[in-house]
């Protein structure tokens, strides 16, 4: 329970209650405030330095730059709460419930979050340096340049989170959950992938990058779908198949039959754009892409992302080479694939040459009064409309690979 003596002084304001700890700083107090109802309050920053705070209610508190270094806030109350900026260094959160929680800008380094609830946390710019979250649940959150460089996620449940720029260097990932995540710009270095679930239902936004150390855990544990959505080639997962020690003599042979095939294909990446109802076709042809070395990246329309998220598929499409509109009486009337052509004609401007690249799958385009689309009349369009025949849809894909091939 807290100390009545401890709560009258911080009821008297933050001010006071600063000055109060500035006067017994290096005494034997310390602040007991556990179990005390905080809701609501404006603690702006408030110095928590190794206070007691187990089991407190801080709902919806400002705890904007607070300083809660070494605090003890097991099995805390903190949802909807801004601990934006906040100094969380060393803090023990085993237990916590940050539900919905402002953790922008904080800083958690070492600290102890195993079994915390994180669902629908927005952490942009936050750092977790060598902090423990196993077993913390993070379902729904938002990491925006997150760092979690040395942090241990074990057996942490990431469903459904949006890592944007997030930084898992030389993180721990055992049996960490990452089902129906997505991601896009974010780093894997010097992490073991091999135990972690869900990484074949991940959904690229754009590439990722994996180091080399990563890679030669490989052993064929890592679904090769979860490689490919990161942007790796075909080449390089071949060649990162050879550093498997259960190899035979035959299955190494084969491997290296395959990566000197591979050599010749060279394709321009790109970015697909379409509309939501011609998702079908577009998860086809992503998957098709892939699978024949072509490295490139959609985003569902369906897909529930952040306002973050949803900016950076713009500047996901000026990384790549090409923008793959999908042209359909659907998509002419959508103002989302409109913005994405274009954020196509613009890069064109820019680097003065072609960036947009269109298939149809109807005679929409060929009719529309749209300026935006009709415009493309002038270029080549791959021929789609009848891709439910399997026979005519895979002439129309040769003729798509061999147009995307990338010159010497």
């Amino acid at each position: 329970m807290a100390n009545p003596e401890h709560l009258e002084v911080l009821n008297q304001g933050v001010e006071v209650w600063n000055r109060w700890r500035g006067e017994q700083w290096g005494g034997q107090t310390r602040p007991d405030l556990s179990e005390a109802d905080l809701s609501g309050l404006n603690l702006t920053d408030v110095n928590f330095l190794d206070s007691e705070l187990s089991g407190t209610n801080l709902n919806g508190t400002n705890l904007f730059r607070a300083g809660l270094i070494r605090a003890n806030l097991e099995q805390a109350s903190l949802i909807e709460t801004d601990l934006s900026e906040t100094y969380l260094e060393q803090a023990n959160l085993q237990g916590a419930n940050l539900f919905r929680a402002k953790l922008d800008k904080a800083d958690l380094n070492s600290a102890a979050l195993i079994g915390a609830n994180l669902s629908e946390v927005s952490l942009v710019k936050t750092y977790f340096l060598e902090a423990s979250l196993c077993e913390a649940n993070l379902v729904g959150a938002k990491f925006y340049s997150t760092n979690f460089s040395v942090a241990d996620l074990s057996d942490t449940n990431l469903r459904g989170v949006e890592f944007w720029r997030v930084n898992f260097t030389q993180s721990t990932l055992q049996n960490a959950d990452f089902e129906g995540s997505a991601m896009i710009f974010s780093t894997f270095a010097g992490v073991d992938l091999r135990t972690v679930k869900g990484l074949n239902t991940v959904t690229h936004l754009g590439p990722t990058y994996i180091d080399t150390n990563t890679l030669t855990q490989f052993n064929g544990d890592i679904p090769e779908s979860f490689l490919r959505g990161c942007g790796l080639s075909d080449l390089q997962i071949e060649t990162a198949k050879l550093y498997n020690p259960r190899l035979t003599s035959k299955e190494t042979s084969t491997i290296i039959d395959r990566i000197q095939q591979l050599f010749p294909a060279q394709y321009h990446s790109c970015f697909i754009s379409y509309s939501s109802k011609d998702k079908a076709f577009a998860q086809r042809l992503h998957a098709d892409l892939q699978q024949n070395g072509v490295r490139c990246w959609f985003a569902p329309k369906d897909m529930r992302m952040g306002d973050r998220i949803r900016s950076t598929i713009d500047q996901s499409i000026r990384t790549h080479d090409k923008l793959m509109v999908i042209l359909s009486e659907n998509s002419i009337n959508s103002e989302w694939v409109e913005t994405e052509v274009e954020t196509a004609f613009e890069e064109e401007r820019k680097r003065k040459q072609t960036v947009l690249f269109p298939v149809r799958l109807d005679v929409a385009v060929m009719e529309t009064e749209q300026a935006w689309a009709a415009n493309i009349r002038t270029r080549h369009i791959g021929d789609f409309s009848r891709w439910k025949d399997h026979n005519e849809y895979q002439q129309a894909f040769e003729r798509l690979l061999k147009d995307l091939k990338a010159e010497n």
